[in-house]
């Protein structure tokens, strides 16, 4: 006997329905539209949604989401972003084969705001200050006392084609943008696909992420500031195409902290071809850049073309950062693979860097991100891990 299975959800503005016939074995997507602020908790069924303005989870609330959900914004919509203010807590755990979706309708890159999440963690802003007020045109305070903050699980999630300049031109959405997130929150096997801004964006914090792509970001694939100090990193991949500045820029916002990131198992790839934001005569070539006291420790790291007459592997940009950072060992890259006969380091302008032998390593054999494609790498008719 044919059975159907009605389910009912609540989202902010509209209700929604799916379907499930269980001799087809086929589950009707649920429609619906997200807007306006979650007060209560929520699961959103499987289903394709509208996202129309600034989709909030307020302090307090859990917004969970089905695995192989849709979520397309509007540009016509004016600003499009999902946000998690601190203290909410946003589940988005898909599968590698049905990974969650966020896009947008025209697929033009910079059309929409992505995924923005804040917590409490610490962190050490320019100055020495633990707090600060956000650069997405929202202008929220970040930074807090609670390292082991939890904003909720994103995993086998897709950004497409966000990173919106805010019109006073000074303010900008990345495809993901995490602000003092803490170690408790999970991230997992995202993409960044095709944003006009950075791909993913650190703000301070103790969050780690494994299994991350950033794919043809216009800025840089992997940048953060503020004393960001993830620890348990690992498997991320870049490729740029088209436009794209440095594949990492990392900065400590001119602080010399005694703690850094840790990343092992780095890809990052320059296509041919591919030019800066500024176009070919801009700066914004390297692979790896250091500047205002960023530092880390990173390990079996691959880099391939970065072929630019003037382009290095790692630049050093300023002397702070060199006497500060490198002379005193805070900065580690072993295990680099260097392809396309790339320099492997390099100060700005006339500044003379050194690395010792312990702080920076040559191997053939590095291997970088071990990723394996799916559904969940698959943009525009393409697998984007290469």
């Amino acid at each position: 006997m044919k059975k159907i299975i009605y389910c009912l959800a609540i989202t902010t503005t509209f209700l929604v329905s799916c379907s499930t016939n269980d001799d087809e074995g086929i589950i009707t997507p649920a429609t619906g539209e997200l807007s306006g602020s979650v007060t209560s908790n929520k699961t959103i069924p499987f289903g394709d949604y509208v996202l129309n303005g600034i989709y909030t989870i307020e302090s307090g609330v859990t917004v969970t989401f089905d695995a192989g959900s849709i979520i397309t914004a509007f540009a016509a919509n004016g600003v499009d972003a999902i946000l998690v203010k601190n203290g909410g807590k946003l589940i988005m755990n898909g599968t590698a084969n049905q990974p969650i979706v966020l896009t947008e309708n025209s697929q033009i890159p910079g059309s929409w705001g992505g995924i923005i999440m804040y917590g409490d963690a610490p962190i050490n802003g320019a100055g020495g200050t633990s707090s600060k007020t956000s650069e997405d045109g929202l202008s929220l305070t970040y930074g807090g006392l609670n390292p082991t903050h939890n904003g909720g699980s994103l995993k086998y999630v897709r950004v497409e084609y966000a990173g919106k300049k805010i019109t006073d031109g000074t303010s900008e959405m990345n495809s993901f943008s995490f602000y003092s997130v803490g170690s408790g929150t999970v991230l997992q096997n995202l993409v960044a696909y095709k944003g006009a801004d950075d791909g993913f964006e650190f703000y301070g914090g103790t969050v780690s992420a494994t299994n991350l792509v950033a794919f043809g970001n216009f800025d840089d694939s992997f940048d953060w500031q503020d004393g960001w100090r993830g620890q348990n990193n690992s498997n991320w991949y870049a490729y740029q195409t088209g436009t794209g500045n440095y594949g990492m820029e990392i900065e400590s916002s001119n602080n010399n902290n005694a703690f850094w990131p840790t990343i092992t198992n780095i890809t990052l790839i320059r296509e041919a071809g591919t030019n800066t934001e500024g176009g070919s005569s801009a700066a914004e070539f390297d692979a790896i850049q250091f500047k205002k006291q960023g530092n880390g420790k990173f390990s079996n790291i691959v880099i391939s073309g970065y072929t630019n007459t003037n382009a290095t592997a790692v630049r050093i940009q300023d002397a702070l950062t060199n006497n500060d950072q490198v002379n005193t060992s805070k900065i580690e890259l072993l295990n680099v693979k260097i392809n396309n006969a790339t320099s492997q380091y390099a100060g700005a302008g006339a500044l003379s860097v050194l690395f010792t032998q312990q702080q920076y390593t040559l191997n053939q054999n590095a291997t970088g991100a071990n990723l394996t494609n799916g559904k969940w790498s698959f943009a525009e008719g393409v697998f984007l891990i290469r």
